[in-house]
């Protein structure tokens, strides 16, 4: 499993597009906070970002005033989220969220951001098990592109058009199955859904596909970026210069039994 994620799930050359990928509603992370910390914002609140790349979900506790470690064994996307977080209350730990090296029953809340899915998720939740304290919350989330936006139609038909078996994968699925086979590890599962806007530039939305890893197009390969820059060239010919697009983040949070 270590292997998968280190080599299957090597984001070294999708780091540096990661800026241009939209962060999470902010709305979805207030509730979060309140849920995990019962509305108490005098203690900050000890957090584990598992498969925190960059620190795009890092940034936004750090904002609010948690305590954040954040895990991420990838190295080119860990400096650059050290780097974006220089001279703030964090600390980075090059690890997996399989062994994530840290001390157990330690943590508030684990979150997995855009991560929950590169590993397995049954030893994922076991991990997050053992460093979470008694009555500490899981969460694991996406955004997710919606697919009745008029620009996200384009280039989910465009992808088709190239990939006529493109499948989005498990960051799509419903998790809630996979944490209630867990319920020897958590229970009271809250899902929380929230819309909104995000505004792109036709360049900027090519490059933010750019972080994308999937088993399609691989940019480390000529095959892969050749195709890459095919689908790239139509969606940007077919869509505006400017706008606003539409995403929604999806968050599954459950409580340590």
């Amino acid at each position: 499993m270590q292997k998968l994620v280190e080599n299957v799930w090597d984001y070294t050359k999708h780091a540096k597009f990661y800026e241009f990928r939209p962060n999470y509603a902010p709305k979805t992370i207030d509730m979060l906070i309140t849920l995990v910390g019962g509305g108490n914002r005098e203690i900050p609140l000890k957090v584990a970002d598992i498969g925190a790349g960059t620190g795009n979900l890092s940034i936004m506790l750090l904002e609010r005033a948690c305590k954040v470690t954040s895990v991420e064994p990838n190295d080119a996307m860990r400096e650059l989220g050290i780097e974006r977080t220089k001279g703030q209350d964090i600390k980075w730990v090059r690890a997996t969220g399989l062994n994530s090296t840290l001390e157990s029953g330690s943590f508030d809340w684990v979150s997995f951001g855009s991560s929950f899915n590169v590993m397995d998720r049954n030893e994922a939740l076991e991990e997050t098990h053992r460093l979470l304290k008694k009555d500490g919350y899981f969460s694991c989330m996406w955004n997710h592109r919606d697919l009745n936006d008029e620009i996200q139609k384009i280039a989910e038909e465009t992808i088709v058009e190239f990939v006529p078996n493109y499948n989005r994968g498990v960051r799509r699925e419903d998790q809630r199955p996979i944490i209630e086979s867990r319920k020897d590890l958590f229970d009271n599962i809250v899902y929380i859904e929230e819309d909104f806007y995000f505004h792109q530039t036709s360049q900027n939305y090519i490059l933010a596909w750019k972080s994308v890893k999937n088993p399609y197009w691989d940019l480390e390969t000529k095959e892969g970026a050749e195709l890459f820059e095919q689908i790239s060239k139509k969606i940007q010919a077919r869509i505006p210069k400017e706008f606003d697009i539409k995403y929604t983040t999806r968050c599954w949070s459950a409580k340590k039994i």
